[in-house]
């Protein structure tokens, strides 16, 4: 039976329900938690929301039930949520996507049960143009984001040299995922190809830790550098969003030092559940925030 109560949010009236259904059951994480921590990581989560394209993954079971991916904002939504018609050459349509720019919105979209917020590299208003590149390491056991790490200290090393800032993340569940702002006139065909040839020209010098094809027959222990998210048609979840794992692991901005530290063995842990990610906010503020403003050009490729 569905229980629903009437709760005011930023003055607005929503209706929130089954608070008490449990989404993460390892744990007895609810669904009202889910709330609570999208309400407290708001003021860092938002501006990486804003006036960008929102897929929905929804898990109206938990995290251990079936999922669905919702592009087109539901046709139920309160009216002042805001949307974005954006079109989609694959499917032949426009899309009318969800954008999710204030508190209310925010919690009315954690009450559809979307546990993960997944956003596009663009901002809705200019879908051609990416406001950032992105490589998500993903490890192919038995490596872990240990190995991760060291190819986030290569590609590091890599944009120091060409005077690139890049800035890492936990992917929330097994990798890492390394962002270069760019906030300058790049398009897709640009970040698509530069991502390829860093990836490659790592394969080529690490042949035994890194791998730039999808095929996951080749990534036993090794590192596969996903270059192809740098692509108009593709999302990447978002920074400070929780994740559908075992327990509510959160995708959280790190410092160089952190990563470098795991490399070393010198930091055990890096992961980091829902309540840790407050704790890092309210005492570090948003690590991520230069992800937004940073204006940087990428260099041509020779």
């Amino acid at each position: 039976m569905s229980t629903k109560v009437q709760v005011a949010v930023g003055g607005r009236q929503l209706s929130i329900s089954n608070l008490d259904k449990v989404f993460y059951p390892q744990v007895a994480f609810t669904k009202a938690q889910v709330i609570d921590y999208y309400t407290n990581v708001a003021p860092a989560i938002l501006p990486h929301l804003k006036g960008r394209a929102l897929t929905l993954k929804r898990y109206p079971d938990g995290v251990e039930g079936p999922f669905f991916y919702e592009k087109n904002c539901p046709k139920h939504r309160p009216e002042w949520v805001h949307t974005a018609p954006i079109w989609s050459g694959r499917k032949d349509e426009t899309m009318d996507y969800c954008v999710i720019d204030d508190l209310p919105s925010l919690i009315w979209a954690a009450n559809l049960a979307s546990i993960e917020l997944h956003t596009s590299l663009s901002l809705a208003k200019n879908p051609e143009q990416p406001t950032m590149m992105v490589f998500d390491l993903d490890p192919g056991p038995p490596a872990t984001i240990k190995q991760c790490c060291v190819v986030g200290m290569m590609l590091k090393e890599m944009f120091d040299h060409l005077g690139l800032e890049a800035f890492p993340k936990t992917s929330g569940s097994k990798g890492l995922q390394v962002y270069v702002p760019l906030n300058s006139r790049a398009t897709y065909d640009a970040t698509k190809s530069f991502s390829l040839a860093m990836a490659q020209q790592l394969e080529s010098e690490h042949r035994d830790l890194v791998v730039s094809q999808m095929k996951k027959s080749l990534r036993e222990g090794k590192v596969f550098v996903d270059w192809s998210q740098n692509d108009r048609h593709k999302t990447t979840i978002c920074v400070y969003s929780l994740r559908a794992r075992d327990l509510p692991t959160v995708s959280t901005p790190l410092t160089w030092d952190e990563v470098k530290a795991h490399r070393d063995g010198k930091l055990k842990e890096l992961a980091f559940t829902a309540d840790k990610v407050i704790k890092r906010v309210q005492r570090d503020g948003d690590l991520f925030a230069p992800v937004l403003k940073l204006k940087q050009k990428l260099p041509k490729l020779s």
